[in-house]
């Protein structure tokens, strides 16, 4: 099989309950709110909806006020946890410690107020913004191809016009549900000149082709 993975660019999103998602819209006790569909993504069943909302960060000790990023979309299908995804950049912006995590993995994470701009309605969370750890999508069946488990670390080479980039600590995340693809933030992205169609591919090291010492047909990123 080609060593080839296409390389998605996820950009700032949230996910929310129905609980938090209901509050946030302003629902009537009983009723429930819907997450309208705006554009397919990659991820079977996945989408991004067609509900856009604030993320507001902590009043700052020095200016009195804080941040916000207007404009992020939820999104779908509606989760069991709440959770929002920035890029490193977008939480020193905010002024939030916001830890790389996988997601799901929010336990202690920087809180975040999430707030509706049509109804001003705010969703304070106590936990949830997290940078996301970059990750490969993987089904079982190409977990077997490409010899990896998951949970795995892998390093991953993007070879683009001008910029030659191995992204180390690549997570593989395998489910029957997954389609494959790597998923880094639009920090990772600028820095790896990943604009467009890419693709990358897993590489068993990061030396100079001097001092290489790879197994030939490993895929090391020195071309050995």
């Amino acid at each position: 099989m080609e060593n080839k993975i296409l390389v998605e660019t996820s950009a700032r999103h949230i996910h929310l309950t129905q609980e938090s998602f209901d509050f946030i819209m302003g629902s009537k006790p009983g009723e429930h709110a819907v997450l309208g569909f705006r554009k397919e993504l990659s991820q079977p069943g996945q989408f991004v909806s067609d509900v856009r909302l604030d993320i507001v960060g902590p009043v700052s000790p020095k200016t009195g006020t804080s941040k916000t990023i207007a404009g992020v979309s939820i999104l779908g299908p509606l989760r069991d946890h709440n959770q929002v995804e920035i890029s490193a950049t977008d939480a020193r912006t905010l002024g939030l410690a916001a830890p790389i995590r996988l997601s799901g993995d929010v336990k202690g994470s920087a809180p975040i107020e999430i707030v509706n701009p049509l109804n001003g309605k705010k969703l304070e969370l106590k936990e949830g913004a997290i940078v996301a750890k970059r990750h490969i999508h993987m089904t079982p069946a190409d977990a077997k191809e490409f010899g990896v488990r998951h949970g795995d670390n892998v390093k991953v080479l993007i070879e683009q016009p001008d910029r030659k980039t191995i992204f180390a600590d690549t997570i593989i995340r395998v489910s029957p549900n997954f389609k494959l693809a790597m998923h880094i933030d639009t920090d990772e992205s600028n820095a790896a000149n990943a604009g467009g169609l890419v693709y990358g591919k897993i590489v068993d090291c990061e030396c100079d082709k001097d001092d290489c010492e790879c197994e030939e047909g490993k895929g090391c990123c020195c071309g050995k």
